[in-house]
């Protein structure tokens, strides 16, 4: 009898003190989140893009899986986005590598001489490429081959495409005269002749050229060696390749450039915040994949694709527990 007494009040103790610790526990972690925002904003792009449906995608992920009230905002995207995370008009948005350093450099458009120094990198997205498309009968099959004064469509006026492509095709030493259209369109006039050649920055394959290719015979017109180089070293983009599968055209992978597009933070947001945000979208790409399929290279090796941007020091801390270093000069 005794026996039994002493193991009922050992399990009322164990008990006790194991609902103790769980008390313990809940009242740390709550502490821990007092300086956390009580809801946050993710700066997106207009609906039906890949930034609208991605960003909003991830606040939800966020907003479920840590208990805070988020969503996703439209705006103008990437530029804006610097401007509106840098103000902190909203807690987090995505961005385009061009786009950050313009704005880091206190040339953004949108406030030129203010340096928007008070965005830092979350985790990369996906990337860009820039392509450039040309009827055969043309006869471009090089970018040399673009004859001076060429109409090139460039996309939408003060798109990531209309931003940098002219200026990338300008060091390459080409004239050309400058067009503006959405991509469809711009498809439909180089098949009339209304225009020589498009320059897209868009995610492949781009619907215009897919379609173009079924209609009519077009040339993908890669750069060279020595041209990727020269751009590569005098805009913020990376090396790509077009898969060969990706257009009937292509007979083997076609050299291009890549813009890259990562998550950003206001610098200022607590840093145990930030790490959880980090930590959850780098540890379930499997959920990323979810809200959108290019998140199918938002991984923590593609952190090397940021050269801009200082890291946040809660991404920073998540990186570093797991292996990946950051360099000295893109921390806070």
């Amino acid at each position: 009898m005794r026996n039994a007494t002493s193991r009922i009040l050992v399990g009322t103790l164990a008990g006790t003190l194991a609902g103790t610790l769980l008390v313990t526990a809940s009242a740390s972690a709550q502490s821990d989140r007092s300086d956390w925002p009580e809801s946050f904003t993710v700066g997106t792009a207009s609906q039906g893009g890949t930034y609208f449906v991605y960003g909003s995608g991830w606040a939800n992920l966020i907003a479920d899986e840590l208990g805070i009230s988020g969503g996703g905002e439209v705006t103008g995207g990437p530029t804006q986005n610097m401007a509106l995370v840098h103000g902190g008009d909203v807690a987090l948005g995505l961005t385009t590598m061009g786009p950050a350093a313009e704005a880091l450099a206190g040339e953004s458009p949108l406030a030129p001489g203010l340096s928007m120094d008070n965005v830092c990198a979350l985790f990369p997205m996906y990337e860009t490429p820039f392509s450039i498309t040309a009827l055969a009968d043309s006869g471009i099959t090089s970018i040399d081959d673009i004859p001076d004064g060429a109409r090139i469509g460039f996309g939408p006026a003060a798109s990531t495409s209309d931003t940098y492509f002219p200026a990338m095709l300008e060091t390459l030493g080409v004239e050309f005269d400058r067009r503006n259209g959405g991509w469809s369109d711009l498809g439909g006039q180089l098949q009339d002749g209304l225009i020589d050649v498009i320059a897209f920055a868009a995610g492949i394959p781009i619907p215009a050229v897919s379609q173009l290719e079924v209609q009519t015979d077009v040339n993908i017109i890669e750069f060279t060696e020595e041209e990727q180089q020269t751009v590569l070293e005098a805009f913020p983009v990376s090396e790509f390749q077009i898969p060969a599968s990706t257009y009937q055209t292509l007979g083997e992978d076609a050299r291009a450039v890549s813009m890259w597009n990562f998550t950003i933070a206001n610098c200022g947001l607590p840093e145990d915040f930030v790490y959880e945000v980090t930590k959850l979208s780098m540890e379930n790409n499997d959920r990323m994949r979810d809200v959108h399929r290019s998140a199918a290279t938002s991984i923590p090796e593609n952190i090397k694709y940021n050269k801009v941007l200082p890291f946040h020091p809660g991404a920073v801390r998540w990186y570093e527990e797991n292996g990946y270093e950051i360099p000295a000069d893109l921390k806070l």
